[in-house]
């Protein structure tokens, strides 16, 4: 009912820069919460940034001054603009959804994107 697409990843030099997209569509009565995280060979899923409904952010020290996360609620879409990047980016990047579906009685339940993979390397 809720999908969950990311888009904008690819190759890039270090200190070059990609800016992901994430849309949320399908049958949603509100989204309350938007959040990418990335994943690296053999590594956990960390969470990179975070955006509420308000705007209110939430980054990894890793990425603080080089990502910026941004959303447009009229379209449930969120942005991570990432600038300088280093070769320690590299992960595929998924981009976590909590949403509240129009099905009776539904509650605010976190949705996945399938990822898009983001490489640094010369």
């Amino acid at each position: 009912q809720v999908q969950v697409v990311e888009s904008g990843g690819g190759l890039v030099q270090p200190g070059g820069s990609l800016r992901l997209s994430c849309v949320a569509s399908g049958s949603i009565l509100s989204v309350y919460y938007m959040g990418w995280y990335r994943q690296a060979p053999g590594k956990q899923r960390d969470l990179v940034a975070e955006i509420n409904n308000v705007g209110s952010t939430n980054y990894a020290d890793s990425v603080k001054g080089r990502f910026t996360i941004a959303r447009d609620n009229a379209k449930n879409t969120v942005y991570l603009q990432m600038n300088s990047l280093k070769p320690e980016d590299t992960a595929v990047y998924y981009c976590q959804v909590v949403a509240t579906p129009t099905q009776s009685g539904g509650r605010p339940s976190p949705y996945w994107g399938q990822g898009t993979q983001v490489t640094v390397s010369s």
